[in-house]
């Protein structure tokens, strides 16, 4: 999924779950306990 900014950024997202995840609630991918398990593998 392609998002737009305001201020021209486009950003990559595989599904609506991490748009969600990232704009609207602000998260931050290193803090997502998912995210990090998979890294250590």
């Amino acid at each position: 999924m392609l998002f737009v900014k305001k201020d021209g950024k486009t950003l990559w997202f595989c599904n609506k779950k991490c748009e969600i995840n990232s704009i609207k609630l602000k998260r931050k991918p290193q803090k997502q306990k998912w995210l990090t398990k998979e890294k250590k593998k």
